[in-house]
C-alpha cells in the first residue's frame, strides 16, 4: 500500500468511512458495552460494518478501536488487554482492506479521557506518550497503515499522541483531526487556524476536523484551516450526519446522503480532497462522498 501523504500528493482524491458505533449498536452492541472487544468476539461483525463501508466507495477504514487506551478500556475492567484488542482491530480492517484494491487502514486513536497537566489534569507529556505508544504497538502489530488520532481537543495531548507514533513507527503517516463543537473552537479553547498551524509544526500532513455539528459548522471550520494551512498540508474532514433529533423516543441523525453531497462539492470547491462522515452516518453518506469526489 502506498503512503497516504504521497496519494494526495499525486492528487488523488481520499473517501473515508463512516460511524462506528451506531453501526456496531445497529449489530447488537448494547449501550455501555466496549466496542474493541468485538474485534475478537465478533470480528465478522466489526468486518461487515467496515465492507459495507468499502463497498460504498471507502478508501480508507478506520479500526474499531476509538477507545483503546488503557484509561478507557479500564472503564471495562479491560485494560490488561490493550496490545490484543488494539492489534485484533487493526487485523479485522485490515483483512476487509486487503479484498479492495488502494483501500488504507487507519489505525484509530481517540482521546485519553483523562487530563492533561496544566488544564487540570494528572497526565504528564510522559505518561500520555506511553498510553498511546502501548495502544498504537497493537495497530502497528496489525497491519495499519497509518495512525489516525482523533476527536482531540487539546493540543498537549495530541503532541503526546503525535510523539508516541513518531517512537512507535517511524516514517508511519499520521492523521491528526480535532472536534470544534464549542462555538467554532474544541472544548479547549483551539481555533481551526490555531490547530492546523500548530499540528503542522509537529510534522503531520493530514489534518483536520471530525464530529462537531454537522455540516454547516464544518464548512466554516474548513474555511478557516483552509486560509491557514501551510502548502504540504492536506485537510481530512469528516462531519457527523447533522444533529441528533429525538424522534419517536430514539435520537436519529437528521443529515441525509444528498447533505453529504452538497458538503462533499462544496469542499472540494475549496480544494479539500480528503473527505468522510463520522456519528450517525451510514454507507449511503460515502457513496454520496464518492459520487461527487469520483466526478472531480
Amino acid at each position: 500500500m502506498k503512503n497516504v501523504y504521497d496519494y494526495l500528493d499525486a492528487g488523488n482524491t481520499l473517501v473515508g468511512d463512516g460511524a462506528m458505533g451506531t453501526a456496531l449498536q445497529d449489530a447488537g452492541l448494547t449501550d455501555g458495552g466496549a466496542p474493541e472487544l468485538w474485534n475478537v468476539d465478533h470480528p465478522d461483525r466489526v468486518a461487515n460494518v467496515l465492507d459495507s463501508y468499502a463497498a460504498a466507495g471507502a478508501q480508507f477504514l478506520t479500526t474499531n478501536t476509538f477507545g483503546g487506551s488503557a484509561p478507557r478500556l479500564a472503564m471495562h475492567d479491560l485494560a490488561d488487554r490493550v496490545f490484543e484488542l488494539n492489534k485484533a482491530g487493526s487485523e479485522v480492517a485490515r483483512n476487509v482492506a486487503d479484498n479492495y484494491e488502494n483501500v488504507f487502514v487507519f489505525g484509530d486513536v481517540g482521546p485519553s479521557g483523562d487530563l492533561m497537566e496544566g488544564i487540570g489534569g494528572t497526565l504528564t507529556h510522559d505518561s500520555a506518550k506511553q498510553l498511546f505508544a502501548d495502544q498504537m504497538a497493537g495497530l502497528v502489530a496489525g497491519g495499519c497503515d497509518a495512525i489516525l488520532i482523533e476527536t482531540m481537543s487539546d493540543l498537549s495531548e495530541v503532541q503526546a499522541a503525535v510523539d508516541a507514533a513518531h517512537e512507535v513507527a517511524p516514517g508511519m503517516p499520521v492523521v491528526v483531526t480535532l472536534s470544534f463543537d464549542t462555538n467554532l473552537h474544541t472544548m479547549m479553547g483551539v481555533k481551526p487556524a490555531t490547530a492546523i498551524t500548530e499540528i503542522a509544526k509537529m510534522g503531520v500532513r493530514l489534518i483536520g476536523a471530525n464530529c462537531g455539528r454537522g455540516t454547516d459548522e464544518m464548512r466554516i471550520v474548513a474555511q478557516q484551516m483552509a486560509d491557514a494551512k501551510p502548502a504540504d498540508v492536506h485537510i481530512l474532514l469528516q462531519s457527523n450526519a447533522g444533529l441528533p433529533q429525538l424522534i419517536g423516543g430514539d435520537f436519529i441523525y437528521t443529515g441525509t446522503p444528498d447533505d453529504m453531497a452538497a458538503f462533499a462539492t462544496d469542499m472540494s470547491a475549496l480544494g479539500i480532497k480528503a473527505l468522510g462522515s463520522c456519528c450517525g452516518s451510514t454507507p449511503a453518506h460515502t457513496a454520496a462522498i464518492s459520487g461527487v469526489l469520483a466526478s472531480i
